[in-house]
């Protein structure tokens, strides 16, 4: 496939940026990720995507000078309440190298994503530190909290996205509206799939009423595949879910007790496409996918990115006729 306008990506991890802005439009020319079953599940799903297994901080973006979107989420340890909250202080944070990128390659966007901790009060001289120097390339710039689950994701996941345009292009910029439909229940998502190897899950998903909380990743450090801390556990067993880890398969028939979810359901949740395929072992492969972007939301905000690109050309187009004919 042919595409308009094309991006570069930062930590892709197991691509549900990419998915996103695939989806919205936009041609990879490269996808930057540290993790090596993070690759495999990039290259094996997208033959065609060139994937860089490179520590960012060794990445230069030089030779893709002018490209049209910069895009990346950038590790969230530095700024989850979850951890301790260094901020720029943490070896992890990755912004300098995000802002160092940027200035080498002039993209007419950027779009970071991160976790809502960086638009705490903690974080405030940081972020306008963040803008100040973006402003200095010719950008303008902007933070919003977005909810997954205002984009047709079954869970809530808030995210912090920065958003910063080329002042010409930043004028035709709006942040993607909320779908009006309800989003699917836990329930209705996954009903399906906890069927799949004869369970009647009915009941189950009568009473799956709601949508997820937030799946977390996790570090190699801590945890494995399970679905949270307590509170989330707790949470998804309000949901008739056992938190407490994954399952190999869907429940047999005449299972009695609260099923566990698969990879495959967790991606589902995550609103990974049903056929995308992640490398590696049940908690390396989790990790892959609670770390994830939810590529609706990355869809969503890349067509809004690309509408921008769009109407500046269509009045730059408009502004040129009407000169010529003036001449």
């Amino acid at each position: 496939m042919m595409y308009k306008y094309k991006s570069i990506e930062i930590c892709a991890g197991a691509g549900g940026q990419a998915i996103g802005l695939e989806q919205a439009g936009f041609g990879h020319c490269a996808l930057v990720e540290l993790e090596h079953l993070a690759c495999q599940t990039l290259r094996y799903n997208r033959p065609n995507w060139n994937v860089i297994e490179k520590d960012v901080r060794y990445f230069s973006a030089k030779e893709y000078v002018g490209i049209d979107l910069f895009a990346g989420g950038v590790p969230c340890p530095p700024f989850s309440i979850a951890g301790k909250q260094l901020g720029r202080d943490d070896e992890r944070d990755l912004f300098p190298e995000a802002l160092r990128l940027v200035k080498e390659c002039s993209p007419k966007a950027v779009m970071l994503e991160n976790v809502k901790g960086i638009l705490s009060k903690k974080f405030e001289t940081y972020r306008k530190y963040i803008i100040s120097e973006l402003e200095k390339e010719g950008y303008k710039c902007s933070w919003e909290l977005i909810n997954a689950s205002d984009y047709g994701v079954s869970q809530l996941r808030p995210r912090a996205i920065l958003i910063a345009l080329k002042k010409q292009y930043f004028e035709f910029f709006s942040w993607p509206l909320k779908k009006t439909q309800p989003v699917a229940t836990v329930g209705e998502l996954l009903f399906e799939e906890l069927e799949a190897a004869g369970w009647n899950a009915s009941r189950w998903r009568q009473h799956a009423s709601g949508i997820a909380p937030t799946l977390v990743g996790g570090s190699k450090r801590h945890g494995g595949a399970d679905l949270g801390p307590t509170r989330a556990r707790k949470a998804w067993a309000e949901l008739g879910v056992n938190g407490n880890g994954l399952a190999d398969c869907p429940p047999p028939p005449g299972f009695d007790s609260m099923p566990k979810l698969t990879l495959k359901m967790v991606a589902l949740v995550q609103g990974f496409p049903s056929s995308w395929k992640f490398a590696g072992r049940k908690t390396p492969a989790y990790r892959q996918i609670g770390n994830a972007f939810p590529p609706p939301v990355a869809k969503a905000i890349g067509e809004s990115i690309f509408e921008a690109f769009e109407l500046y050309e269509r009045e730059k187009n408009q502004r040129k006729g009407i000169e010529e004919k003036a001449a």
